[in-house]
């Protein structure tokens, strides 16, 4: 525990009252709770929005050593998790010597949830003084939610993405993720949705009031769209101001992919902004994809064999609506310009959002270094290497944003690519890097394609 973190437990070991709510417009305390909470295991696949309403419910209690803070018998009067102290668990005196339960509970662990009875089974008594949080029982509802996003609405009622950005907790800070079949597929597991994923699954081991500003990845192995994917989180550092993550994805026992990440809570500071972002026409005045294809099916100017081998091939739309802002004539040149915002509804978690813009910022972004070598009849392909984003404001994946992506080099069968993220408003929110594998593809006959 850094100084911070020790001022902190301090303050909300302190905390008296029968609730948060009766401490008026103290957004200290409310913080202090909310960050707690933040930590708990049994919290970690809530919403950021249940943590809150948990944070407002919950009263503080205290006890000293040799206290009960729970009798066999007596009624469960709501989840009681420990902040400071310990406490011991031990069975009623006739219970036999084999069957005892005794342990030590200590900050974070709880009691009085998951039981099927409606009193104790067991006693719980204060081994030093004692500091807890207890959601009494008419809040237990707060404890079931939906998906890890949101407490009241299945995925299905929400944004593809936001499914694919679903997983599930198999362990304290363990987590599985797939590939969904209605998704886009490619050859091996997109990247975006390895970035997505694994921030997603960082983010939910760390409290709701901090959010990614920076991540960094790297791409180890190509990943197999029909296995599911575990994303183990190991916490680097917790502080009251900035929390990192390390986050490896596996499959088959491999290390497949590996992300750094960087929490920092909301805070006032210096601001500018240098980056201005170009003039290009408003997403309302410029075709989507699917509008695009239409056109190319029906266009006289497109042979006849082209047209007719396009439109039987199955055409699964992104679920990241796309907006070009440059025509085919600007194909050559090393940048690509474009709108983009997530399909269908997305919750209000606003960690949610920035997964999302983590799962798009992969789209077409390492293609862009091909482009000035792009000729007829060259078949290449490429491999995301390693992938750097600061989000430098808030970002709401569902409304439109414009990403400027150029490639200012290529070498040594390595695209360099730079993007820069800007709202409607001309903001600058998120800035990017990434280095990928480009090469020629290798025609039938060849030596096979060296491996990475």
């Amino acid at each position: 525990m850094d100084r911070e973190e020790g001022k902190a437990a301090l303050s909300l070991a302190n905390l008296g009252g029968a609730t948060l709510a009766n401490l008026g417009d103290d957004d200290s305390a409310w913080c202090a709770v909310t960050e707690f909470l933040g930590q708990v295991p049994l919290l970690q696949c809530l919403p950021g929005s249940s943590i809150r309403r948990i944070a407002e419910a919950v009263q503080v209690k205290h006890y000293e050593s040799g206290d009960y803070v729970a009798r066999e018998g007596e009624p469960v009067d709501g989840l009681c998790i420990i902040l400071d102290g310990q406490a011991e668990v031990s069975a009623p005196a006739n219970t036999e010597e084999t069957n005892r339960p005794d342990y030590v509970l200590n900050k974070y662990d709880y009691f009085g949830y998951g039981t099927n009875s409606s009193v104790h089974q067991v006693n719980v008594t204060a081994v030093t003084k004692l500091t807890c949080f207890v959601l009494p029982s008419q809040y237990g509802h707060l404890l079931q939610t939906k998906t890890i996003w949101n407490a009241e609405e299945t995925a299905e009622n929400h944004s593809l993405l936001e499914q694919i950005l679903h997983l599930e907790k198999l362990e304290v800070d363990i987590f599985r993720g797939f590939t969904l079949p209605e998704a886009p597929t490619f050859r091996q597991v997109f990247g975006g949705q390895l970035i997505g994923q694994a921030l997603a699954a960082a983010s939910k081991t760390v409290d709701c009031l901090k959010l990614v500003h920076s991540l960094h990845a790297i791409f180890l192995i190509a990943g197999d769209n029909n296995m599911p994917i575990i994303y183990q989180v190991k916490r680097e550092r917790d502080g009251t101001s900035f929390a990192t993550r390390k986050v490896e994805a596996k499959q088959k026992g491999l290390v497949i992919f590996t992300l750094i990440v960087s929490f920092q809570k909301e805070e006032l500071g210096f601001e500018h902004q240098a980056a201005i972002m170009p003039d290009v026409p408003p997403p309302e005045q410029l075709l989507n994809m699917e509008e695009i294809r239409e056109r190319r099916l029906t266009d006289p100017r497109f042979p006849m064999q082209y047209r007719n081998s396009a439109a039987k091939k199955k055409f699964v739309p992104w679920p990241i609506e796309m907006r070009f802002c440059q025509d085919s004539g600007s194909q050559h040149k090393p940048s690509l310009y474009y709108w983009f915002r997530a399909r269908g509804k997305l919750s209000d978690d606003p960690a949610l959002h920035r997964c999302v813009v983590a799962y798009a910022s992969d789209l077409l972004y390492s293609g862009v270094s091909l482009n000035p070598h792009r000729e007829k009849g060259l078949k290449t392909y490429s491999l995301s290497l390693d992938h750097s984003m600061w989000f430098h404001k808030p970002v709401k994946a569902d409304d439109w944003l414009l990403y400027v992506i150029d490639s200012p080099s290529a070498h040594g069968g390595r695209g360099f690519v730079t993007g820069r993220m800007f709202n409607q408003q001309g903001e600058l929110v998120v800035s990017l890097t990434q280095e990928a594998l480009i090469r020629r593809a290798k025609t039938p006959g060849q030596t096979p394609r060296p491996k990475l």
